[in-house]
């Protein structure tokens, strides 16, 4: 009977209690995030109002209970301390990850202790705005993201102030998930088990001079041992040996298609014994610094389009067919010796047209080597 009647009085309590009460902690925590930073208050009566706008039930008083509970919940999690520890420790508001300021002109309510600060979820976008290598909609998506863990007056201001610079984007796709899976064939512990690294095979995307805008799959499919996958200049290249040709040889992975795995264990592991890669990146895209100048040049169109794009992108350039094996690209160019070596690394299937300066220069260049020999 005693049982009975201790249930019966837990019911009245409860029916007396307001519905769904349980979740306004941890709402309010939730709007405090996303509304509040150290630019940003709320006051007691924005939090009443958004619980009623949402359909719970809410004073000020209470409010101010679920502050000091958050307070003390969030305080227990991220040091591993007791409740009494936590109720001793807040009472020092260094200690607390919601405060009180009443000391400007709207007193409220703000969350001054973050996981991240602003300046690291910035410097997360503009990473991600500047890799080339990610489309547009996965770099919206990747930023929204990390945009979480900031408020959403601090979110704001990262998409309208991330620096955005060379913002070229590749058109596939399927680029996030080529990387996961040339790291799964490179890998020596595969879920959880040993794994002997593989070859892979993918077709290699080719511009035409008539629509850059579309590049189309070669027919040929591309068999490679992958040993590096490094980034430069915000793009993604893997380092792979030539089974055919039996080399080294750097692929754009923003350019494979179809990525698959070929059950055969990797090959050319003496090729890249003794490769330095920071150093081999260096000779193989840096153009280091010089004068930037705007410059005009001549290619081969068969042997070099898909190079010459790989190298300068498309924003800011201007590619112009002259007749069916040539095409001119006029570009912003750091003018320094590495940038004729690359050039003279075509030999004749590559001119500087304009401006006369840069002409004379590398004619300089050249004439500096030719005295050498």
């Amino acid at each position: 009977m005693k049982e009975k009647s201790e249930e019966r009085n837990e019911l009245q309590i409860n029916r007396g209690k307001k519905p769904n009460q349980k979740l306004k902690p941890y709402l309010v925590l939730q709007f405090l995030l996303r509304e509040t930073d150290e630019n940003n208050v709320v006051t007691a009566d924005d939090i009443v109002a958004y619980l009623n706008e949402i359909g719970i039930d809410a004073e000020r008083r209470s409010v101010y209970k679920d502050i000091e509970e958050i307070n003390k919940a969030t305080w227990m999690i991220e040091n591993g301390k007791t409740l009494q520890e936590a109720e001793e420790a807040i009472a020092d508001e260094e200690e607390r990850l919601v405060i009180f300021d009443p000391h400007r002109k709207k007193k409220g309510f703000y969350v001054r202790q973050r996981r991240y600060d602003l300046n690291d979820i910035r410097l997360l976008a503009e990473c991600v705005y500047s890799a080339k290598f990610i489309p547009q909609a996965q770099a919206d998506r990747l930023a929204a993201i990390v945009s979480d863990f900031v408020s959403r007056h601090q979110a704001e201001k990262i998409r309208n102030n991330a620096l955005v610079i060379d913002r070229v984007k590749t058109v596939n796709k399927s680029v996030l998930n080529n990387i996961s899976l040339i790291n799964d064939a490179m890998a020596t512990m595969l879920d959880g088990s040993p794994h002997k690294p593989q070859k892979i095979s993918f077709q290699y995307l080719a511009y035409e001079i008539g629509n850059l805008d579309k590049p189309t799959e070669r027919r040929t499919k591309y068999i490679v041992s992958p040993f590096y996958l490094v980034i430069d200049a915000g793009n993604y290249y893997l380092l792979a040996f030539d089974n055919i040709n039996q080399k080294r040889r750097t692929f754009r992975v923003d350019r494979m298609k179809n990525v698959c795995f070929v059950d055969e264990p990797r090959e050319g592991a003496e090729a890249f014994a003794n490769l330095d890669v920071e150093t081999f990146m260096q000779r193989t895209f840096s153009m280091y610094s010089g004068e930037r100048t705007r410059v005009k040049m001549r290619f081969i169109t068969k042997k070099l389009l898909n190079t010459v794009i790989d190298r300068f992108g498309r924003r800011g350039v201007i590619y112009e067919k002259v007749d069916d094996d040539h095409f001119y690209v006029t570009a912003d160019v750091e003018v320094s010796n590495q940038f004729f070596g690359w050039i003279c690394g075509f030999g004749r299937m590559a001119k500087i047209i304009s401006p006369e300066p840069v002409v004379k220069k590398f004619e300089e260049f050249l004439d500096k080597i030719r005295e050498m020999y």
